[in-house]
């Protein structure tokens, strides 16, 4: 009799729970998952993000939330680990029974979960994984169920690349990338393809691997060829200690790079001034919907927001005007296909998705500029798809 009550308790509980694996459903809130590096060597990018996100949420709650639902933000930190994304994906779906989730931050993090996201059904929005095949699939299919809020990188890579041809003017570039990233690999593929597009020729590309910390065997290469632009695909920590390392070498000449660079104004000084670098959005920019974005975000965290803040920012609302479009969040199918004829303005530009869900929008180049004892990043101009 003993073990019946114990079998028939735990049946109880698991009733309650709602079924087995699934939280309860709550018909008064909407459970989106935030997954993103809330710490570690790119904590930036993710607590940007789950910033971004929050303020989203907190506005559209604020107004009544969706169809008179409010919507609940469950964050949870991979520290920029692949298996840790996995392990976040599992909590928050199986766990906290989220059939959205907003996440990750880097490609490789985001691509871990992108097959457990289909065969679940669950939607998964991409705020900021730029490599080519994060809503693709070994076939090159569509997968259906995920979609991304950035640009890709074919295009930041092109976009560097006439920026540096065109803008600054460089006949002669050097490039100085992670072997073992994909992030900053495709950027110079496509990097190189646009330069030389244009004229230019690639008098240097070294290479390192992640992780390390010297660079001067590298840069003393790239320094004897007497290039007129550096090209510096990285995220912000690497560009930091590679930027240091080019200028201590007499490297005077300007540094280009993409979106990972955010976040060098709080961790970098005056080595990366005539540094420029494709970006998402510009928040000095004069568009009355950013202003105003910047305006929220800046009262509520007391910082200026990167672009990953507004990426973070403009899931949640294109995933809000998917669910008021399908009537609701129950039926995930529709707000799937509500998602897909996305076509609206946002924080990040008028947006569309295209045939493999990636977003056609313009890219900006920003300039890394003194801002009294610190840094700041200014709009140079715009790059259209």
């Amino acid at each position: 009799m003993k073990t019946n009550r114990i079998v028939l308790g735990a049946l109880a509980a698991l009733l309650a729970f709602g079924t087995i694996g699934c939280a309860k459903k709550d018909s008064n809130t909407i459970k989106i998952g935030c997954i993103g590096p809330l710490s570690g060597a790119v904590a930036v990018y993710g607590v940007e993000a789950k910033d971004g996100a929050e303020l989203a949420v907190a506005e559209i709650n604020a107004a009544g939330g969706i169809n008179g639902k409010m919507i609940q933000l469950i964050a949870e930190d991979d520290e920029g680990d692949p298996a840790k994304t996995v392990s976040a994906f599992k909590k928050l779906t199986v766990q906290d029974g989220c059939k959205i989730i907003v996440g990750s931050l880097t490609s490789g993090c985001t691509k871990a979960i992108t097959d457990q996201s289909q065969a679940a059904k669950v939607i998964q929005m991409a705020p900021a994984a730029t490599a080519e095949n994060i809503t693709i699939d070994a076939n090159g299919n569509t997968i259906p169920y995920v979609f991304r809020a950035c640009f890709i990188d074919p295009f930041q890579g092109t976009v560097g690349g006439k920026f540096s041809a065109e803008n600054v003017g460089a006949k002669k570039a050097a490039i100085l990338y992670d072997i073992g990233n994909d992030y900053s690999v495709g950027l110079t593929e496509n990097f190189v393809k646009e330069f030389e597009a244009h004229g230019g020729v690639i008098v240097a590309k070294e290479s390192y691997s992640t992780g390390e910390k010297d660079f001067n065997a590298q840069i003393t290469k790239v320094k004897n060829q007497n290039p007129d632009v550096v090209y510096l695909p990285d995220y912000y920590a690497t560009v930091a200690l590679i930027a240091k390392q080019l200028r201590a070498q007499g490297v005077v000449c300007p540094i280009v790079g993409a979106d990972g660079w955010d976040g060098l104004t709080e961790n970098a000084g005056d080595e990366v001034l005539n540094g420029f670098y494709s970006n998402h959005y510009a928040a000095d920019s004069t568009d009355a919907s950013v202003v105003k974005y910047v305006n929220s975000f800046k009262a509520k965290y007391n910082k200026e927001p990167t672009s990953f803040a507004a990426l973070g920012y403009d899931s949640v609302y294109m995933i809000k005007d998917a669910i008021l479009k399908a009537g609701g969040a129950d039926n995930i199918a529709a707000v799937r296909d509500a998602l897909e004829a996305t076509n609206g303005d946002y924080v990040t530009g008028h947006l569309t998705f295209d045939a493999k869900h990636n977003p056609v929008k313009s890219a900006v180049m920003v300039e890394l500029v003194k801002d009294g004892n610190g840094m700041k990043v200014a709009y140079k101009t715009t790059v259209n798809p």
